[in-house]
């Protein structure tokens, strides 16, 4: 079980900041090639990115942020970073099924060239667009290799043509479609968006409660200043683990007695609590929390 609960982004044509990204405590870290990089340094970046690539990463997980395929800097990208066996690609603008197939079409391939076991690499597609939520479905389902979706709502709220604001109502709609999406697919919940205001920690956390309790993982992250307090509120609390651990304790009691329904504080136990109980138990011993 991967712990995504922070993932930062790294400029990729900035080797200081790589460097740096790589020990403040994120969950992942996405070297970034698209939106960092300017065009006329998007070579450079490429041979920066592939060298932090090829250096020990010490149990580090390192995703690599491409340029969208209908960019003329893409092919190069995956030329150039695949062999060095990042964790994950990250593809912007992902938008339909067949669009993000094709792209696990290539990347097979070039696991194949460079003698990597077939769906080692992870595939992250960014959806980031009205149409990218509206085919959420389909792109959940559409390869073996997908483990999670992430959503981009600063693009997402340009395309709308709306605000991006503190209370984010507007993309209510857009994480709810991508948290169903990604369950009916049977994928990890998503990644949520971005906190664009690194100054406001307060609502910074405010953000992360209302994308944890619509069923998401964890959120990027473009502040080294923002890390802890994602991921103090993708981890399980002391509070939630001994719930955890009392409805666990009583369900199973419940069953060596041959019932399938336990009590517990006055409220009923069935297998789809019991089931969630054990799964906020199984993320708190993925992180090496004690309980």
């Amino acid at each position: 079980m991967r712990i995504c609960r922070s993932v930062l982004f790294a400029p990729g044509i900035d080797l200081r900041k790589m460097e740096k990204a790589l020990g403040l405590g994120a969950d992942v870290v996405v070297l970034d090639l698209e939106d960092s990089v300017d065009a006329s340094r998007k070579a450079e970046a490429r041979e920066l990115v592939a060298g932090v690539l090829g250096r020990p990463r010490d149990g580090r997980v390192l995703w690599v942020r491409v340029n969208p395929p209908d960019t003329g800097f893409f092919m190069a990208d995956m030329l150039a970073v695949v062999g060095a066996l990042p964790e994950g690609i990250m593809l912007p603008k992902a938008e339909t099924a067949e669009g993000v197939a094709r792209v696990d079409w290539l990347l097979g391939l070039l696991e194949d060239y460079h003698g990597i076991e077939a769906g080692t690499i992870d595939l992250v597609p960014l959806v980031e667009s009205a149409r990218g939520i509206e085919n959420a479905g389909g792109i959940a389902a559409c390869a073996a290799r997908l483990k999670r979706l992430c959503f981009g709502a600063v693009d997402y709220t340009l395309d709308m043509g709306i605000d991006l604001t503190r209370e984010s109502m507007e993309i209510f709609y857009a994480r709810s479609a991508l948290a169903v999406a990604s369950r009916s697919a049977g994928l990890e919940g998503p990644i949520d968006t971005v906190y664009t205001d690194v100054k406001d920690a307060e609502g910074l956390a405010a953000d992360c409660r209302v994308a944890r309790s619509l069923g998401f993982q964890g959120k990027l992250v473009i502040h080294p200043g923002q890390i802890q307090a994602v991921n103090n509120v993708f981890s399980p609390t002391g509070g939630e683990l001994s719930r955890a651990l009392k409805v666990v304790e009583a369900y199973e009691a419940a069953l060596a007695a041959g019932s399938g329904v336990a009590q517990l504080d006055g409220k009923l136990i069935e297998k789809p609590v019991a089931m969630r109980a054990r799964k906020v138990l199984e993320a708190a011993r993925a992180l090496g929390i004690e309980f």
